[in-house]
């Protein structure tokens, strides 16, 4: 840093007198006051010279300011050099550090890349797999429409039989419940298809999901791939002052880890609610087609019976009048003892019930549910339960009573009604029943 000049003495004129000093006006007296040279006139008058011991101060504070501001500048210079290099290194610490984050960051990204992509695939061969599983569902609707079809002719062609054996025997009892069988598979197999609908639905939007989440994710490996290959001899960097500030709508390092946790955990649970779906569906065609073959062979068992039922009774006929009197006075007793049983029963409920009504006036908190409440409760299920058992069983017994006093009334048309019955059962039913399919779960692998 230059230093000011010092201020150039003016010019001092000659004196008049040589050896004299001569002072000018209005100059400051300066050290020893000189002698004077022109007596009382030149009183007042200064000489602009200085003396020489404030030539030596003068020439001393020169050398002193030299040398502080000499010391100055070699301080600064060496702050300057000190600072240039702690920032030299600190800036290239900090480029390393944010390259090492940026680095690990590129691991994070990637892991959660990964894990999105295989979540993604396993969730397309799941969502491939129960596309399968809910065809066979409507393959094995498709078959069940031809047991439908051959239950619903066996009930038409018995409602031709001519009475007395126009009843609910077992046969019909049989058919009736294959035909609520088949309703009931219908039924639930159109619910499985739409339960597999929304559920293929569900894994295709999760699955968008993470196909999002996977495509940001790539997006943003590759910005931090390139952010990882800058340093200070590339080429494309540039001032960005207005990028140091944080958006409002960023997320942290917690809510971006969890945000594709929880499309992973969403994705699994679509995943595992699939798999359970579709185990479901394997359980159910198997199910299904098992009861559908079961209730197949019991009313094909039940129309064996009847067929050999109404064979012998066609031949026997006339040999059962006897028997069918004798039958007629137990089915009476029966019956008598039936009414009797229930009665009995209606006896102890009303016990039972009586007991629990007298109960339920206990004040406050001797209102308890104590082991005598409980079974006074289980009591009165056990007896609804016997009793109406005991109503149905009479009510068969009286109905087989009727149907004793009729045969026995009209024993000569009941040999042509049982021919009737066996053409109807043997020759239009169970010649029918062939074209039942074999097996619904083989069905639903056929094209």
């Amino acid at each position: 840093m230059a230093l000011p000049e010092e201020p150039v003495p003016p010019a001092v004129p000659s004196c008049p007198l040589p050896g004299k000093i001569c002072a000018l006006p209005g100059d400051v007296v300066r050290g020893e006051r000189p002698g004077s040279c022109c007596g009382m006139a030149m009183a007042g008058l200064r000489t602009a010279k200085y003396q020489l011991p404030e030539w030596h101060r003068r020439n001393a504070r020169v050398y002193n300011r030299a040398y502080t501001v000499g010391e100055d500048s070699e301080r600064d210079v060496a702050e300057s050099k000190h600072l240039t290099k702690h920032a030299a290194a600190c800036a290239q610490r900090a480029q390393e550090y944010s390259k090492t984050t940026l680095a690990q960051r590129l691991q994070d990204i990637h892991f959660w890349r990964v894990e999105l992509q295989k979540e993604i695939m396993e969730l397309d061969a799941e969502t491939n797999l129960l596309a399968a599983q809910k065809l066979r569902l409507e393959r094995t609707l498709d078959a069940t429409e031809v047991p439908y079809g051959v239950v619903t002719d066996n009930l038409q062609c018995r409602e031709r039989r001519q009475p007395p054996d126009l009843v609910i025997d077992e046969v019909e009892r049989q058919l009736l419940k294959e035909a609520d069988l088949i309703r009931n598979i219908r039924d639930l197999l159109k619910r499985t298809i739409i339960q597999a609908t929304n559920q293929i639905r569900s894994n295709r939007i999760q699955k968008e999901f993470c196909e999002l989440d996977w495509s940001d994710k790539v997006e943003t490996y590759h910005i931090d791939d390139k952010c990882v290959t800058y340093n200070n001899d590339s080429t494309n960097i540039q001032f960005h002052p207005s990028s140091v500030k944080f958006e409002e709508n960023a997320s942290t390092p917690k809510t971006w880890a969890q945000f594709s946790h929880d499309n992973i955990y969403s994705a699994e649970q679509e995943k595992l609610a699939s798999v359970q779906l579709r185990s479901l569906i394997n359980n159910i065609i198997h199910d299904v087609s098992e009861d559908l073959r079961m209730q197949r062979a019991a009313v094909n068992e039940a129309f064996d019976n009847h067929c050999r039922e109404l064979d012998d009774a066609k031949l026997r006929l006339e040999q059962h009048l006897e028997k069918i009197l004798k039958d007629i006075g137990d089915e009476e007793a029966n019956i008598v003892a039936l009414k009797k049983a229930i009665r009995d029963k209606e006896t102890h409920l009303k016990v039972a019930q009586t007991r629990l009504y007298d109960r339920s006036f206990r004040p406050n908190i001797e209102l308890c549910k104590d082991e005598p409440q409980f079974r006074l409760v289980s009591e009165v299920e056990e007896l609804t339960v016997f009793i109406e058992a005991l109503k149905r069983k009479l009510m068969e017994s009286e109905q087989c009573l009727k149907n004793l006093e009729e045969t026995r009334m009209k024993l000569e048309k009941e040999i042509a009604v049982k021919a009737n019955s066996i053409f109807i059962d043997r020759e239009k039913c169970m010649t029918f029943r062939i074209r039942y399919p074999v097996d619904l779960e083989v069905a639903s692998y056929k094209q």
